[in-house]
């Protein structure tokens, strides 16, 4: 199967600014090269997993959603009553449009809430851990981090998909 879009391979962001302006410019690129992995791929490869442990992309793009809006938004933020349900299964119902659409509006979100941050040590109201709410700080490095993983796992299931590589 041929790639079905092509893509140069990006490097990444060349931010020499301010700590939190750098850290976030880090996390949009990583969380732009896991929504280009999944973009064009065709069904059912796109939900099809790539792995004995079941991953597909899609799968990843519904996870990450969850996870942005649960650190920044549950956690750091303390809005809503419960977490988002960051472990659930891709269903029948779920399209690559939508999922990629919910987690570009998680990032948003997310992003909103970086923003409004002032102090980055600052700690955020509530932690997903059984640890004292963690610093907007803590909370955009693991989100790098856990970014980063999953688009290791991108890259790894679309060459798998159509022989794609690259960032």
């Amino acid at each position: 199967m041929e790639p079905t879009e092509p893509r140069p391979d990006l490097r990444p962001p060349g931010a020499n600014t301010d700590e939190k302006t750098t850290l976030l410019a880090f996390l949009d690129y990583l969380r732009e090269c896991v929504l280009a992995k999944a973009a064009g791929v065709p069904e059912p490869a796109v939900r099809t997993p790539g792995v004995p442990s079941g991953t597909n992309l899609l799968l990843l793009l519904k996870h990450l959603a969850a996870v942005e809006l649960n650190w920044f938004v549950w956690a750091y933020a303390g809005e809503g009553e419960e977490p988002w349900a960051d472990e659930d299964p891709v269903s029948a119902a779920d399209s690559a449009a939508d999922l990629a659409a919910a987690y570009r509006a998680a990032v948003a979100r997310a992003n909103e809430v970086v923003r409004a941050c002032a102090d980055l040590d600052r700690p955020g109201v509530r932690s997903l851990r059984e640890t004292p709410p963690p610093s907007m700080r803590w909370v955009l490095v693991h989100m790098v981090e856990e970014t980063a993983r999953h688009a290791g796992h991108a890259d790894i299931l679309r060459e798998r998909i159509d022989g794609s590589t690259g960032r």
